[in-house]
């Protein structure tokens, strides 16, 4: 079976949401993207380039529409759905990948998993203070502040105290007492 009617059937399968981008790529502060969310039928995607829902057999799609696809699955709360879109990237490094495929593991409850994919993230991009948030995140959910706190003091080395990804986890910090 070819990679293309491998991603078709993979695409044709799902209903995919995908969130209007009212945010810088990476950017988000995770808080679970837009309430407008437009709904492509099955069997199609949403293309950055055309604005709009086209079948999947259309050509080739590309790693940023299977990358927003997959985002806005997650900030849906459809984690599987997100983990399936974000493993059809073909692009296995980028960062914002593997971040959101770390969120998704994370949400779904495999803490364990979604750590190593924050971790890989940052190996490849130290500055990612996305990645860093979410991994303070998933340090809280252990029960681990001193590391969800030493997350916090490298983004603000980053990107200061202003930044959203620094008032999210230290507001998450101050929630569990820390």
């Amino acid at each position: 079976m070819s990679i293309r009617m491998t991603l078709s059937a993979a695409l044709i399968s799902l209903t995919l949401p995908v969130a209007t981008l009212a945010y810088a790529a990476g950017g988000d502060s995770g808080s679970g993207g837009s309430d407008q969310t437009p709904t492509c039928k099955s069997g199609e995607v949403y293309s950055q380039k055309e604005k709009k829902c086209v079948p999947s057999n259309q050509g080739a799609i590309d790693d940023d529409d299977l990358f927003e696809t997959g985002r806005a699955l997650a900030y849906a709360g459809r984690y599987g759905e997100a983990i399936q879109m974000l493993g059809l990237v073909s692009d296995k490094n980028d960062p914002r990948v593997l971040n959101m495929l770390g969120f998704s593991h994370r949400k779904s409850g495999r803490i364990e998993v979604g750590l190593g994919y924050y971790q890989e993230a940052l190996t490849i991009n130290p500055d990612f203070v996305l990645a860093r948030e979410y991994l303070g995140e998933a340090y809280l959910t252990l029960g681990d502040l001193a590391s969800a706190k030493n997350q916090l003091s490298e983004i603000e080395k980053r990107c200061g105290k202003g930044c959203a990804e620094y008032a999210e986890l230290e507001k998450q910090i101050a929630a569990v007492g820390g």
